[in-house]
């Protein structure tokens, strides 16, 4: 009789399917079949789907041919590394600002049409143009610190502020 895998927890299911997804978005990315990268991997293209939908049941050695025929590699992270450090954002603006995380921005945007983001920029003239309408006792910390970024940054500092 067969022996039958052990169960497989939701957590490493998703872990799967994102990973099963990554290597589909990279063989897309590189322009490659199902088929020429199932056949670079030794396997067939029904096994590369299923590996690209992340099933459990695909064996180890299939997954690690599709990784490498992809060019990528399988590393091992202990999971206290893959943690996080803690990084200063002192002076760091995304390059893209979501008005949605900045409300006295979103509604000084207010005719800006189109768009959910600004560029550092398009957010700093913003500020500078509309500085008296600011309410500065409802300032979000994260909203205080970008318009103090922006304005360390591009060397122009409001009254109001």
């Amino acid at each position: 009789m067969p022996q039958q895998s052990p169960p497989v927890t939701e957590d490493n299911a998703a872990k799967l399917r994102i990973l099963g997804a990554c290597l589909a978005e990279k063989r897309k990315a590189l322009r490659v079949s199902a088929t020429v990268a199932a056949e670079a991997a030794g396997m067939s293209r029904v096994t590369l789907h299923r590996i690209e939908k992340g099933e459990p049941s695909v064996t180890m050695g299939a997954w690690s041919n599709a990784i490498a025929a992809l060019g990528l590699q399988l590393q091992l992270q202990d999971h206290a590394a893959a943690q996080p450090a803690p990084t200063d954002r002192t002076g760091w603006w995304p390059v893209r600002i979501a008005l949605a995380d900045y409300p006295q921005l979103k509604s000084l945007a207010w005719q800006v049409h189109g768009t959910d983001h600004l560029t550092p920029v398009e957010a700093f003239d913003i500020y500078e143009r509309n500085a008296r309408h600011l309410d500065t006792t409802s300032l979000t910390e994260q909203e205080q610190t970008l318009w103090q970024d922006l304005q360390q940054a591009f060397g122009k500092r409001a009254a109001h502020v």
